[in-house]
Order: structure tokens, then sequence, then C-alpha cells
């Protein structure tokens, strides 16, 4: 069963991944291979089939359930329920999409703060340099986190194995980097 369109004439949100991804929800049909084989499945509120079942029904209230999951946030998008899926739906693309529209409504699952901290410090560390500086990276997630000493013993540790060093390794062609990222930025506000 497929609504065409949500109350109040607006985009379902299996309408948007489409127009969004090119992923069309509808191709699952619900075999759970993806759930199966999904190594984060037992902590998510909601399995990867659930969320493609719940976007299949094309429902206000289902659409909403999605988005404040705490299931979205924990896809490592290691792509095995692609592997997996007999009609390779690709589930990470779709995730993704979601992540992004969860942020954009403000309906991000507070379980995922944590999560967003640590991408936003990993994309200012590669925007910032070009590669990833580790300590850029622990110091700017331990600021957004504010878990300012959890771990900080395993710092010195990482430093005398040489797995940490003190200053970034800056690739050569930096403003063209941040061109790309102004780009990234305002598409995804649009």
């Amino acid at each position: 069963m497929t609504h065409e369109s949500h109350s109040h004439g607006q985009r379902t949100l299996a309408q948007k991944i489409v127009e969004n991804t090119g992923e069309s929800v509808a191709r699952c049909y619900q075999c759970g291979k993806c759930s199966a084989g999904c190594p984060l499945a037992s902590d998510m509120d909601i399995t990867p089939s659930q969320v493609l079942h719940l976007l299949q029904l094309e429902l206000p209230e289902f659409d909403e359930k999605v988005l404040r999951s705490f299931s979205i946030w924990l896809c490592l998008t290691c792509e095995t329920c692609i592997a997996r899926c007999p009609q390779e739906v690709d589930i990470p693309k779709i995730m993704d999409y979601l992540r992004g529209e969860s942020v954009k409504q403000k309906k991000v699952n507070p379980k995922a703060k944590d999560i967003i901290a640590f991408h936003k410090a990993f994309l200012d560390s590669i925007e910032q340099t070009g590669r990833l500086f580790e300590v850029g990276l622990i110091a700017d997630y331990k600021a957004r986190s504010l878990h300012l000493v959890k771990d900080v013993l395993l710092a010195p540790k990482m430093f005398i194995k040489g797995k940490l060093g003190l200053f970034p390794e800056m690739i050569k062609d930096r403003v063209n980097l941040k061109k790309i990222f102004r780009r990234t930025i305002k598409k995804e506000e649009l």
C-alpha cells in the first residue's frame, strides 16, 4: 500500500529518499537478511529491515519514529546489509540520508549526542588539515561531548608507541578542500 503523500501535501520520507538517493525502500520484500547480518542490530531500537518496513508504510507517525530512532545513528555503513540483500537495497545510503534529515528536522535521538560530536570533530579535522589529525580530533570531540577526562590515560601510551603525532600533516591544496566543504554544506542546507 502506497500513499501519495502525507496530510497537508507533504512528501513522505520514502519519496524524499528516492528523490535524494535514488534508492527505493519499496524494493525491500522483508527477507530480514540485512538485520540478521547487521553487527549492531541487537543494539538498535529498530532493526534495518524494520526501518525499511516503517518507511514503506508511508505514514507520518512511522516517518517520525524512524527519524527519532537511535538505529539510524548506530549504522556503521559497513555494507554487510547490502552485500546480503537479494534486492541490493543500499541501506547505508538510506541511513545516511535519514541521519541528515533527522538533523535538519531537529529530531535527533538524544542518545546520538556523542556520535554526532565525534562526526563533527572528525569532519572538522579533515576540513582543517585535509587528513585526520588524531590529537585534534580527540581534543575537539572531548570539548563537544564534555567527556574531558574519559580515557585520558590512553594518550601517553599511544604517543609512546608512535600512534599519535603532536602536529597535523597538512595536504597541499587546502584552499580547494575548503571549497568542497563550503559547497557540500550549502547543498545540505537546500
